[in-house]
Formats: structure tokens, sequence, C-alpha cells
């Protein structure tokens, strides 16, 4: 289980059928002037498309990927990729966890943050050692043939913790990222110092609702709302993910519009430049992940209602962001976990740490601080 240095190169002959195919995309029509109300804008994807095929440099953007250490380790039978930034002192080892539709990607800007934090504007003495890991069936991580739901990557990222050297660590992350950091504060509370999420997952109550406060109530009606208005993909991604997969892993065009909708959707002003959005939607082409990446929500689904139920008793910080979907009320976030900060930062959305990097990192400094010891 020796950590293995990883710095691919794409073989350009993998990189010139991709460009055959964008530039033989066969383009759908669009209601006129749909906008991205229907789905994602058949206009902006065009343009998106021909920059892919004859303007992006992928190349490049790989070689800054290969910038940040990186590594894969086999753990638990899976072959995990990971990046592992260390720092120069002193410093509480980070693990991060990523969500969909993303990777590893999701955390590049904020490494670099969290290591130095001195050289960005911060307290030397907030440094961090950050360990970034794929999960399995996403980015360079190994494709499960048995889909793995948030419990069991939990169990992963605390083998892989321990092949590190690090028997205690804080825990943060968003979406899947998040249900991931939750159980492992809930199944590892003796190793985990704290544990910090943007979000608090969907949520699941089997009691009594007039239990529930009025804002509790109303959080879940939007829910709700959303879940009827937004929720279709995930829907897809339970229920049927090879139907979808087969044609999203065939065309590069239809990949980056399932992709780049939910980018756009629940991003707080899509900020995103063209190359930030097709270095993610490369990774997803590349590693061929799109599909089991998916699947993870069929297993998720499955968890027993117990698992969701449970309560967290490692100090949990909640940081939502204005820009990102359906925010919790207080009274859920101290009902579910001993929640001990939650803030709100004004600007970011549901991809906070690549939207808004140094307000992340300066989240995850201040309140990681009492944890140190």
């Amino acid at each position: 289980m020796t950590p293995r240095p990883f710095a691919p190169r794409t073989d350009p002959a993998v990189l010139e059928d991709l460009r055959t195919r964008l530039r033989a995309t066969r383009w759908p029509d669009a209601p006129e002037d749909a906008g991205w109300s229907a789905g994602t804008d058949v206009g902006y994807l065009r343009e998106l498309v021909a920059y892919w095929a004859d303007g992006f440099d992928w190349p490049a953007r790989e070689a800054e990927l290969n910038a940040i250490p990186r590594f894969k380790i086999s753990v638990g039978g899976h072959d995990l990729h990971y990046a592992h930034a260390r720092a120069a002192g002193p410093a509480l080892p980070l693990v991060l966890t990523h969500g969909w539709p993303d990777s590893f990607w999701r955390y590049t800007k904020v490494i670099p943050l969290l290591t130095d934090p001195g050289a960005h504007g911060g307290d030397p003495a907030d440094a961090f050692d950050v360990i970034v890991p794929d999960v399995p069936g996403f980015g360079y991580s190994s494709r499960p043939g048995t889909p793995l739901n948030s419990i069991a990557v939990a169990g992963l990222w605390a083998e892989l913790m321990t092949e590190l050297g690090y028997p205690r660590f804080g825990a943060a992350g968003g979406d899947i990222g998040s249900h991931v950091s939750r159980y492992l504060a809930l199944d590892h509370p003796d190793r985990v110092v704290a544990v910090h999420r943007t979000d608090a997952g969907l949520p699941i109550f089997t009691g009594d609702p007039a239990d529930l406060t009025p804002e509790e109530r109303d959080w879940m009606a939007e829910v709700t709302t959303w879940g009827a208005a937004e929720g279709a993909y995930a829907a897809m991604h339970r229920t049927k993910p090879q139907t979808a997969a087969a044609a999203l892993n065939d065309s590069p065009a239809g990949l980056a519009a399932w992709i780049v909708e939910k980018m756009q959707s629940w991003s707080d002003g899509f900020r995103f430049t063209q190359d930030e959005i097709l270095t993610n939607v490369t990774i997803y082409w590349l590693t061929q992940t799109i599909g089991s990446s998916m699947r993870m929500y069929r297993a998720n689904a499955a968890i027993p209602p117990a698992q969701l139920a449970r309560r967290v008793e490692v100090p949990s910080g909640f940081a939502l962001f204005a820009g990102d979907i359906v925010l919790p009320p207080r009274a859920w976030l101290d009902r579910m976990a001993n929640t001990v900060r939650v803030t709100e930062p004004e600007r970011g959305g549901h991809f906070a740490a690549f939207e808004e990097p140094e307000i992340y990192a300066q989240e995850l400094r201040d309140f990681f601080r009492p944890y140190r010891s």
C-alpha cells in the first residue's frame, strides 16, 4: 500500500479522437428564447464545444494539475487517486471530499491557501496538510464493480489516513463530500477532531412532523419544491443511471451538457471560465467516470433510514454559501449535529471552494483553529 507518484500524460491520439467527436456533434433544436430554462442553453453549449475542439489546451491544463503532488495507493481493494500537499511546518491534517459533478478538481484552487496561509494573507499557524482523494468511480480513482455508498467511502478515507500516518485529522466537504465527511465523524469519532460542511444534505425525517420547528417544515417544503423543478437528474442517477451513461460516455457534447447545466444552476453567478469548466468535464471524459459517478446516487439511495437519522457528536461547523441549493435552518443543523459554528458567506455557491477559494479557505482556518491541539 505504498503511495505511488501520479502525473498522467494523455495520449495525443485520445485527444484527437475527442476533437473528432466534438466536430461531428449532431445538434438538437431548441425552443425559441429558451436559454437555460429547459436545460443547457444550446447556443452556449455550441460555443463551449467549439472552443473544446479547437481552442482548449488540455496538455497545459494537465500540466497545471500535475504541479499538485498527486499519488495513487491501493486501499480496501480500490486504487485511490489523491492529492497530498504538505505544509512546511506543524499542521492539522485535513481530508477534503468532493461531490458530483466534479472530482479533486473542486479543491485545486484552495490547496495552496490551506497549506501556506502565511503566503496568502493568513496566519501561518493555521496551516493544513491537505489530502484530496477522488471518490472511487470519480476522477482518477478506480471504478468499483459494485457502487460504493458514502459510508463505505468514509471507511476507505479512514484507512487512507492511517496509511498516510495521520491518526487524528479534520474532515470537510460538500455535496456527496458532505455525506462522506458526516460518516467519517459518525463512524470514527476518536479520529476526527471536527467536521466542516457546506450543506446538510437533503432532509430525511421519519419522526412526527409536529416535532419540527416551523422553519424546518418550511425548509422541507422548499426542498420538495426544488426537487420537483430541479431533481430529474438525481432521479435518473438513482434509478436508471446506465441509460444516461450509454449516451454521455459516447458523446462529449452530451457529457458537457449534463455537467455544465449543474455548474450553471448551482453556482453563484456562473463565473467559471471556459478553461475551468472544460478541465472538469475533460477529466470525466478521459477517465470515463460519468456512469460510475452517477451510480453512487443509487448506492446512497439504499442507505437505511436509521443511518441517515444518526446525530453527529463530533464538533461540527457549517458554511452556508448564499448561492447554494436550499439552505437549511439552524434548528435542523442542531438536530442533526453538535453544531458549534454556522456562517453565511454572502458570495459563493455549491462549488464554493472553487468559486470563492479565499472565502472558503478562511472558513476552514477559522473553524478548525480551536481543534489543533
